[in-house]
């Protein structure tokens, strides 16, 4: 496991948007697997800057996201592909037909998104936020490692960091579609950014704390190229 470690938000954004762009520059028809959040947001801003640039092409490039909430339509406001194509990939040239985000309609055979991943090729590149409570995608504690794509309830920790976006947190939905941590695992490279304090501990749990379900991101450890991007904040419990 690699860990970058730099001031803040920003600076994680220009080390993981480096990561992304390389990739992409040394296989055009790269595999993209990402993420929604807060975290990866200055990591998009930093990818349209070199796209328009003309310093990365994402033309031949193809998509999976981690997830989406069950029950929206990918017109809301608060859906995953609504924010994929507000933050990123409306801004740059990516055939949005190559782009791919569970279905929150349409549940009833979430285990064909890991079908279509494996047709595509495999991801080569997974990038990762962190839940609070050590969650990747919405891989919540207690989650089995050998979990697939799959329709999960949402812990009330999950909803409540959540509600920042919607009206009230009765707004936010219960369940969501995700992709499971054996799909996340079977990334080829996987790139995780945290940053603030509140994410210190499940960051202290994923570098240095057991492999345990209790904090899904511990499985982490055992994926051969992993790189982890952490601010000084979210750095500050680690012993090392």
């Amino acid at each position: 496991m690699k860990i970058i470690k730099v001031k803040n938000t920003a600076e994680a954004g220009l080390e993981a948007s480096k990561i992304i762009s390389e990739t992409v520059n040394k296989n055009s028809h790269a595999v993209l697997g990402l993420a929604t959040g807060s975290s990866p947001i200055t990591t998009y801003e930093n990818l349209i800057k070199l796209n328009k640039s003309g310093k990365v092409d994402f033309s031949n490039v193809t998509s999976f996201n981690l997830d989406e909430y069950k029950g929206l339509e990918p017109t809301h406001n608060q859906s995953y592909r609504y924010f994929m194509n507000e933050k990123l990939f409306d801004h740059i040239n990516i055939n949005k037909e190559n782009t791919f985000v569970p279905s929150g309609i349409n549940t009833e055979n979430p285990g064909k998104y890991d079908e279509d991943i494996k047709n595509a090729g495999g991801i080569d590149l997974q990038l990762l936020g962190l839940g609070i409570n050590g969650h990747v995608g919405f891989n919540e504690p207690g989650t089995s490692f050998d979990s697939m794509t799959s329709v999960v309830k949402l812990t009330d920790s999950t909803i409540e960091a959540n509600s920042r976006m919607f009206e009230k947190k009765s707004d936010v939905p219960t369940e969501a579609v995700s992709m499971g941590l054996k799909s996340i695992m079977l990334a080829k490279e996987i790139v995780l950014i945290a940053t603030g304090l509140n994410k210190a501990e499940a960051v202290k749990a994923l570098i240095e704390g057991e492999i345990t379900t209790e904090w899904p991101c511990s499985i982490l450890q055992k994926h051969d190229h992993v790189t982890v991007i952490i601010d000084e904040e979210a750095a500050s419990l680690l012993t090392k």
